[in-house]
């Protein structure tokens, strides 16, 4: 007697409904997902849209440390005994986000290898991001680091097709992301748009041809080990 098969787990299906400790919401822009302080109970996945993580210090300043889009996680650190957000999570356009609890993504990545598989793969690829990240605020111009994340927000160097156009984000955000003032980020954005790198008024637009600037002198790290 042939046993039956059990059904191919499809993660993004499982993601797509709301049952057994998921949610599905949608957001407003500007809409607060969660806030830093707040007790860190779950997992959030965007299926659709863009949100921007911050930090604020204890002297109230506010820093970018991230811009997510659709695809993917936010808020893992939960799976690792974080007991508080450390940051918040905020709509940049219109969202739908599901809401994972803590022990809905522990049983599944437990119990299904696919999902486990598609949400390491999402762990790593973070991991590298903000390594490069850290090496681009280390040892990166600002007009670079402002050419960078024009890239990223575009989806270059991604899965899939650019997006040329991208969701309208202010001049004060790039400052935030990048560590620079906003009066030097609309300098470079009128030297990126004067040498046709950039197209902007009312939209942004950002050219294949803005990949020169980051890889123009693009920083050399030393890994030969020293002699002892």
């Amino acid at each position: 007697m042939k046993r039956k098969r059990k059904p191919v787990f499809d993660p993004k299906a499982f993601l797509a409904k709301a049952d057994g400790g998921r949610t599905i919401s949608k957001y407003q822009k500007d809409q607060t997902v969660f806030s830093q302080g707040e007790a860190a109970d779950a997992v959030f996945y965007i299926q659709q849209g863009k949100i921007k993580i911050t930090v604020v210090s204890e002297q109230g300043k506010e820093a970018v440390v991230a811009i997510l889009g659709t695809g993917d996680f936010c808020g893992e650190g939960c799976l690792t005994g974080q007991p508080l957000r450390i940051a918040t999570a905020a709509a940049m356009t219109e969202c739908v986000i599901v809401r994972l609890e803590k022990a809905a993504i522990i049983r599944v990545i437990h119990e299904e290898p696919t999902f486990a598989e598609m949400f390491m793969s999402h762990l790593l690829t973070r991991t590298i991001r903000v390594e490069a990240d850290l090496v681009d605020q280390l040892f990166n111009s600002s007009e670079k680091r402002l050419a960078r994340a024009l890239l990223l927000l575009a989806n270059f160097g991604k899965e899939g097709k650019p997006e040329a156009v991208i969701a309208k984000i202010s001049q004060e955000t790039l400052a935030e992301m990048i560590g620079t003032t906003r009066s030097r980020v609309s300098s470079f954005m009128n030297k990126f748009r004067q040498l046709g790198f950039i197209d902007y008024n009312g939209k942004l637009e950002v050219h294949s041809s803005l990949l020169n600037v980051v890889l123009h002198d693009e920083p050399h790290i030393n890994l030969k080990r020293e002699q002892l």
